[in-house]
């Protein structure tokens, strides 16, 4: 029974189509023997496709609509995080070319500041299986990097978008590569005044009658004040190749961000001045060096990461007369280094080692307001932290048919070591039709607290336990095709894991918040993908790809108090379903995309009290784009046309935070042919 679902799953999945019409259809992997690598690894990889379908979306737009996990977001260019398997964004390990950029002062990563023209290769692994690559993703780990640009001569491209509230982007890549040499330079602005209309349901107007009396109400139409962005970003690579198994490359990416933060639905300072405001300054460097023989491979990364921010907030106290509240300013240095080893002794044995270092330098100060002095107060830390983190997996194939491997992870947060990390894979061809492939795996994984966390004035708690996790896991792969025609294939897999010593903020008694290691939570839940692709006929393609996830996670810890009525209760802002679904069809230069985005009902209290917005409606978004290419002799062009919530729902992403309706945007890309 479970096999003939998941077979039907998959085939009502159905779909096909690539861009270029010059493609039948995408490559996939149809042989019975995975890359050993992958042995039991649950891995979602994310095709050009998806990160080049608009210059304007970023890597929080990429993976909403192409993947399970759920995508909090304030809006574009506001503040949006990822929960992975029902955890927190501080969970999600976030790596660029190896390099971890989570935040060490909050743990997570913003991706609505990573433009997704910046990524040329970007994956999920889910899980367990982010013990493969780094330790401390309770929920799973995304893996982005950059790649040579595979070209000979010179190459450019320039893409311009207009849109509504006047958003403009502008994008602009310039190539070099021959046998051994490839450079790259890439430059993307953004700006707009972001100032859309919303209905504000968290406030209402009275309607008057002759002799004043209230005789209705109704929720007023109001306009996205303080919502402007500015963002700049440039991106260098070099790249050698020996030709003779050497590689060396260095990636260099800065970016400046200027960003408006948004005034919430509840806020009712009228017309009066002020300024709430969050500027970015980041730099991100990687150098790599792959040295690669018959049988073995070496390789050694060494970066470096300074980020800037600022944040202001302003407020107009009498005409013409403002008053700082708060000030705060922060600076991150981070020194990293890798060197990793893989070894194949005989044709069914595969050994990795990997050693990993990142040096942490954080100063971060708040100047603010005191609360009833009027007084200004300076709060703040500056300190440093060593990670280090080494692993070594063994893999095993006795068979073809059959695959094992281990890994054992050990990290260093500061002066505090991890017990040891195991994790254990397996996978097991069913049957050659359609290599259906069962795979297994279980991990144990630790997160050591944020530097936040612990230093954070007032509130830090430097006592605090490392989070430890159990995870389970255990799935279904599949894929199927006919040569030149169509292809499907479909991947799901069930998931358990107990996340304990989980850290929260919680009220004292002297006024503030302190992080304390109070909850125990059980993350479980179901897991779905798949793709198709079918050529209809030499000019018509089709491509439907899909994903749903379910994932209860709720409170399994104690009581704080005699009224605390969280436990057994969903986790705030983890929505239970969330679904996507994208399809495409081509016709000779014409291309049609449909994007759908489903999130079930998110509850903003532990509690899961749905009274006094305790929690968020479900809501669908919509997406429609058309696009035309022209070839010439001397370059290609494209226009394409995208309509984002297509039929103008009305919905919330964070509590307070308003999200456009019905907004569009036009494209034109340019690709000139030397």
């Amino acid at each position: 029974m479970r096999l003939f679902i998941y077979v039907l799953m998959t085939i009502c999945s159905l779909a096909a189509v690539a861009a270029d019409p010059g493609v039948i259809l995408r490559n996939v992997d149809y042989t019975g023997r995975r890359p050993m690598k992958d042995i039991g690894v649950n891995r979602t990889v994310f095709d050009s496709l998806s990160l080049r379908d608009n210059v304007a979306m970023s890597m929080a737009d990429v993976l909403a609509y192409n993947s399970s996990v759920y995508v909090k977001e304030h809006g574009r260019a506001s503040l949006s995080t990822v929960a992975f398997r029902g955890t927190s964004p501080s969970h999600t390990q976030v790596t660029w070319n190896g390099m971890r950029i989570n935040s060490p002062m909050l743990g997570m990563t913003d991706f609505s500041t990573i433009p997704a023209y910046f990524v040329d290769n970007a994956s999920l692994l889910h899980g367990t299986s982010s013990v493969q690559s780094a330790g401390g993703g309770l929920g799973g780990l995304i893996s982005l990097s950059t790649a040579p640009f595979a070209h000979d001569g010179i190459a450019a491209q320039y893409i311009q978008g207009i849109g509504s509230f006047n958003t403009f982007d502008e994008f602009a890549r310039v190539t070099y590569g021959n046998d051994h040499w490839a450079v790259s330079t890439r430059v993307l602005y953004s700006s707009s005044d972001n100032d859309f209309k919303y209905r504000n349901h968290d406030r209402k107007e009275n309607i008057y009658d002759d002799d004043h009396n209230i005789i209705g109400q109704y929720y007023p139409e109001e306009r996205n004040r303080s919502g402007a962005f500015k963002d700049l970003h440039v991106m260098q690579e070099l790249y050698y190749d020996s030709r003779r198994g050497d590689r060396i490359g260095l990636s260099a990416w800065y970016n400046s961000d200027n960003r408006e933060l948004p005034l919430l639905t509840v806020e009712y300072g009228g017309e009066m001045g002020f300024e709430n405001r969050q500027r970015d300054r980041v730099f991100r460097s990687v150098m790599s060096w792959d040295h690669v023989r018959s049988g073995w491979k070496t390789s050694l990364k060494a970066g470096y990461m300074n980020s800037w921010t600022a944040y202001d907030y302003r407020r107009e106290v009498a005409e013409g007369q403002m008053v700082s509240m708060t000030r705060s300013r922060s600076r991150v240095q981070t020194l990293f280094g890798e060197v990793s080893a893989d070894w194949i002794p005989a044709r069914r044995w595969f050994v990795t080692a990997t050693l990993t270092g990142h040096q942490q330098l954080v100063r971060s100060m708040d100047r603010s307001i005191a609360m009833g002095s009027g007084a200004a107060a300076v709060i703040g830390y500056d300190c440093g932290r060593m990670e280090l983190s080494g692993a070594v997996s063994v893999k095993w194939q006795p068979t073809d048919r059959i695959g094992l491997s281990v890994v054992c992870r050990e990290e260093l947060a500061g002066y505090d070591w991890s017990p040891v990390i195991p994790a254990l894979f397996a996978d097991a061809r069913i049957c050659r039709w359609g290599a259906l492939t069962a795979k297994a795996s279980v991990s144990r994984n630790y997160r050591a607290p944020s530097l936040n966390d612990m230093y954070f004035m007032p509130g830090g708690n430097p006592s605090l336990n490392h989070e430890r996790g159990m995870t389970y896991d255990i799935g279904l792969y599949g894929a199927w095709h006919r040569d030149g025609v169509w292809a499907f294939s479909a991947d799901m897999s069930w998931f358990d894991s107990y996340i304990d010593d989980w850290i929260q903020w919680l009220p004292t008694t002297k006024g503030f918040y302190s992080p304390q290691n109070v909850k125990r939570v059980h993350a479980y839940g179901i897991e779905f993908k798949a793709n198709g692709q079918w050529a209809v006929s030499s000019d018509i393609k089709l491509y439907m790809q899909g994903s749903y996830s379910w994932t209860p996670s709720v409170n399994a810890g104690r009581h704080m108090s005699a009224a605390d009525v969280s436990i057994g209760k969903q986790l705030p802002y983890v929505p239970r379903h969330s679904a996507s679904v994208t399809g495409r069809i081509t016709w000779r230069r014409w291309a049609l995309e449909y994007k759908w985005l489903h999130y079930s009902r998110r509850y903003t209290m532990s509690s899961n009290d749905v009274a006094v917005s305790g929690s968020l409606v479900p809501y669908f978004m919509n997406n429609i784009a058309i696009e035309r290419s022209f070839g010439w002799p001397f370059a290609d062009l494209s226009l394409k046309g995208t309509i984002r919530n297509l039929f103008d729902e009305e919905y919330l992403s964070v509590l307070s935070r308003p999200m456009p309706g019905i907004n569009i945007q036009l494209l034109v890309s340019v690709t000139p042919k030397f």
